[in-house]
């Protein structure tokens, strides 16, 4: 699903900026789809603000004098649950900041191209409507019961086979890959390689420290070169997509011996490709690939899980609890999921597909 049927859409923008807060509205008004464009100009309005507009997605800067971003996100979280996207010019302090209000519950973040004053806002537009018409289409209740389960318990580790895991997620998945990757413990021996789509390396390297928070396993952004090992996570970088392949100076089929590629995207290209991954995992581990998907826009993934299942395979796709349908829809209805969860089973499922038994908590 792809937001295109949502309709009279209520914004408010949250922002120090009277340019930004101008600009922004101004484009989002002349969308069919917006109904009305609200503006505050700090946290503190914004909280004054909800209650009486109850608007259905919230664009908040993180750096504000007074109540910064991450402080009104907690506030409104707790007070007025509601969808919110993050719009600000990371610097890597403010990148950490995006990625803990990920945590906290914000659904996506849209990057600000050459500082707070700059026209080059104009480049992110398309993207930040996009992401608007997204939010404004998850289910309230979908999305407090995924922040419920990020403590749930892990499952008990039993020995891996010769296999590797590859999953894919975009908008709304960070939450969702929380969730899971922190279901595994220390002793998961299945490598992972993990395709959230991001804008760059540097963000990449910034959503590592996100999961290392909350991760059992070693999680590592992936190099070009990298030698794929056990009990390891690896995060495609942003800027770049990456596929596996068998080292040159190997032969057999073992995993520990298979190479991770990294090839510099075009720009204006989603990356990293879920696809282009997929499709090398499946040339590689043929049927001892796993592939998962979770929530994200439009139908990335479609055609690497078609390779999987080709391969011989297996498939594992979020089910409507995922805050975006989009991607989870299109493999399901293609009818290339093995099975279709919600993300708080999908860690276990990938030990039961693993060793074909259930597995006790």
């Amino acid at each position: 699903m792809t937001a295109s049927n949502t309709k009279n859409i209520k914004v408010l923008i949250v922002d120090d900026s009277l340019f930004i807060r101008s600009l922004v509205s101004d484009f989002l008004k002349k969308d069919p789809q917006i109904k009305s464009v609200d503006t505050v100009s700090s946290g503190q309005d914004a909280l004054l603000k909800i209650p009486l507009t109850r608007p259905d997605c919230i664009v908040l800067d993180l750096v504000m004098p007074g109540l910064d971003g991450l402080t009104t996100l907690k506030h409104i979280m707790r007070d007025f649950p509601t969808p919110v996207v993050i719009l600000s010019a990371y610097s890597k302090e403010e990148t950490d900041i995006a990625l803990e209000c990920l945590e906290v519950g914000a659904i996506s973040f849209v990057h600000k191209p050459s500082g707070e004053m700059s026209l080059d806002i104009e480049e992110v537009k398309e993207r930040l409507t996009q992401e608007i018409k997204a939010a404004a289409e998850i289910d309230l209740k979908k999305f407090k019961a995924l922040i419920t389960t990020r403590n749930s318990t892990s499952f008990h580790n039993l020995l891996a086979g010769n296999k590797i895991i590859v999953i894919g997620s975009s908008t709304g998945g960070p939450q969702t890959l929380e969730v899971i990757l922190q279901s595994l413990p220390s002793d998961f021996s299945i490598p992972v390689l993990v395709c959230q789509h991001m804008p760059n390396r540097f963000f990449s390297e910034r959503f590592l420290h996100f999961l290392n928070k909350h991760c059992s396993l070693k999680v590592m952004v992936a190099s070009d070169g990298d030698i794929i090992s056990d009990s390891t996570i690896y995060l495609a970088p942003g800027g770049s997509h990456l596929s596996i392949t068998r080292h040159a100076s190997f032969g057999g089929k073992a995993r520990d011996k298979m190479q991770i590629i990294l090839n510099e995207a075009m720009p204006d290209t989603i990356t990293p490709s879920i696809d282009k991954a997929m499709q090398s995992v499946a040339a590689a581990y043929q049927e001892n690939s796993i592939g998962i998907i979770l929530s994200g826009i439009g139908n990335d993934g479609l055609e690497g899980m078609r390779s999987i299942k080709k391969a011989g395979g297996k498939t594992i796709v979020q089910d409507e609890t995922a805050l975006i349908f989009g991607m989870p829809k299109a493999v399901i209805d293609a009818g290339l999921a093995d099975k279709v969860l919600p993300a708080e089973e999908i860690g276990r499922a990938m030990l039961e597909m693993e060793f074909g038994e259930p597995v006790s908590k």
